[in-house]
């Protein structure tokens, strides 16, 4: 609710105030722009008597908007494109009023509001849209306290921080005794991780990160401040998993900590074909799954440039974690998977933290280097998602390998994660993420390049192959739904239009979502019936 100015504001607060609407009037793109701008300071001002607030506005004229746009963005041919809707106005939100503030004036003069935690989102839709109407980002970089309770093992993360941050943080607070299951990448914002499952190296002794959420702090789509108890167990169950941008702004998450052991052990085996590397593959899709909980190990495959004799072959990396030292792990690998060969010069022991490093290729750069959250200029990708209910034999992995490298031009990975576990033993409904009992593994299909220029050619045939692998593997994975990860967002499998329905929605909400998706849909009608909170794959409401 906006405040009465003229009773609540120091002179020195009106003359800012003033100030800050000339500049809105003279510098904004479009009145709409000016209306939100305005209506934002109104909302926000006054501070203490006297004191001015941080810049927190950047509007497509501002010096420093170009700037803030690309600080947090991982996927650059979104912001080269001359076709996506760019933000108007970028609020750097550092307390939760903003967020309210921001909602509230988006609401009143009909702005599209999204929300950036870590800028990871593969198909941009945190910062960019399709859409022509106005765009107005809310960008929680700013909010990334961590606060560890090490007494009762939980932590509040505000959305904004990384997941290097809360990893370092807890590792640290708690004496290298405790740790949180998410993902691998050091550099993913909490906010959207956790909201779409969040899936690591824990994840099959401890669950998802949205398993291990037990309380929310969340705006809703009235700009009021909501915990778990307000917003009630469906919308708490909805943003655990089911896309918590579609249901409000989450701005901080209370989150339950795991044991982590003092040593760990990580390593990696590199095989190519020549070494038996199929027969591995194939093997380690029956044996994964059934693995100790303390064993993650995952395949990361692609072509090797030549090393095979001079030809383009394949490398398989079995890059693995074990909760344990090194003689535990052999006695693992002894009754679990012999046939890899593993040797003691292979396997390095260290403490959690530095196996964060170790899966980044980051060992040499101390654990001081999670807190980094700086990106790679000019880096594009695609990504798509697949999983795997059924072995795939010997035979269609010759395919896949075939297909792979008569593509040399187009060095896609392929990265296996699998399943079993904790994550075969929690209901498909616990949290909106379904994919549980019955998945031998996902894949991950991961296709980068460099474009300073932003090229559309260049970006059309990067896509054009994605999608033709994709659909050279589709006898291979899950059918009826083919299923997706939601975190690895993909357009391809369906968009929301100009008024999305739910039956519509269905072509790219049952892949990722599975019977959860009407479920969403419900809580989405019930919280956000008008369809306020939306984007390309936001969930639509079901009245």
């Amino acid at each position: 609710m906006a405040r009465n100015i003229t009773s609540l504001v120091s002179p020195m607060a009106m003359i800012l105030l003033f100030f800050l609407s000339f500049l809105v009037l003279t510098t904004s793109a479009s009145s709409v722009e000016s209306s939100f701008l305005q209506c934002f300071l109104k909302e926000t001002l006054p501070g203490p008597a006297g004191a001015a607030p941080p810049q927190l506005l950047f509007t497509s004229n501002s010096t420093s908007y170009q700037s803030i746009l690309q600080s947090s963005s991982r996927n650059f041919r979104f912001i080269a494109s001359k076709t996506n809707q760019k933000p108007s106005v970028i609020v750097t939100a550092t307390l939760q009023s903003h967020i309210s503030a921001s909602v509230a004036c988006a609401r009143k003069y009909g702005i599209n509001l999204r929300t950036r935690s870590g800028g990871h989102d593969y198909e941009a839709m945190s910062y960019v849209s399709d859409s022509t109407e106005p765009l107005v980002v809310v960008d929680l970089a700013a909010m990334r306290s961590v606060k560890v309770n090490v007494a009762s093992r939980r932590a509040w993360v505000q959305a904004g921080a990384t997941l290097g941050e809360l990893y370092y943080a807890v590792f640290k607070k708690s004496g290298g005794k405790l740790g949180f299951p998410a993902g691998i990448c050091p550099t993913v914002g909490v906010g959207g991780h956790f909201g779409g499952g969040g899936l690591g190296t824990l994840s099959r002794k401890y669950g998802t990160a949205a398993d291990n959420v037990v309380d929310a702090t969340v705006v809703d789509v009235d700009g009021r401040v909501l915990d778990r108890a307000a917003m009630g167990e469906d919308m708490f169950w909805a943003i655990r998993g089911g896309g918590a941008a579609s249901f409000g702004v989450v701005v901080a998450y209370k989150v339950r900590l795991v044991e982590v052991p003092p040593l760990v052990v990580a390593f990696n085996v590199n095989r190519n074909l020549k070494q038996n590397a199929t027969k591995l593959v194939t093997r380690w899709q029956e044996v994964a799954p059934n693995f100790d909980k303390n064993l993650f190990m995952r395949i990361v495959a692609q072509t090797n440039g030549g090393s095979d004799g001079g030809n383009v072959g394949i490398q398989a990396v079995f890059n693995s974690l074990f909760l344990g030292n090194r003689s535990q792990l052999f006695t693992v690998m002894a009754k679990s998977f012999p046939e890899l060969g593993l040797r003691a010069e292979d396997c390095t022991e260290m403490n959690w933290l530095e196996s964060v490093l170790f899966f980044n290729g980051m060992l040499d750069q101390g654990v001081e280097s999670l807190l980094k959250r700086t990106s790679v200029p000019g880096v594009s990708f695609k990504a798509k998602s697949d999983y795997v209910t059924e072995p795939i034999g010997e035979q269609g992995w010759d395919k896949i390998w075939r297909f792979l490298m008569e593509n040399k031009e187009e060095p896609l990975t392929m990265i296996l994660e699998p399943y079993g576990g904790i994550l075969s033993e929690i209901s498909e409904t616990a949290t909106p993420f379904p994919h549980r009992k019955g998945n031998l593994y996902n894949i991950q299909y991961y296709l980068w390049w460099m474009d300073q220029a932003g090229d559309a050619a260049v970006t059309r045939k990067h896509l054009e192959w994605m999608r033709k692998m994709y659909g050279f593997m589709a006898p291979f994975v899950s059918s009826n739904p083919r299923a997706a990860y939601y975190n690895y967002k993909d357009i391809d499998l369906g968009r929301n239009g100009a008024v999305a329905s739910y039956a519509e929605a269905r072509a790219w909400g049952d892949k990722y979502f599975k019977n959860n998706f009407r479920r969403l849909a419900a809580v989405k009608g019930r919280v956000d019936p008008h369809n306020f909170f939306r984007n390309e794959q936001s969930v639509p409401p079901l009245l």
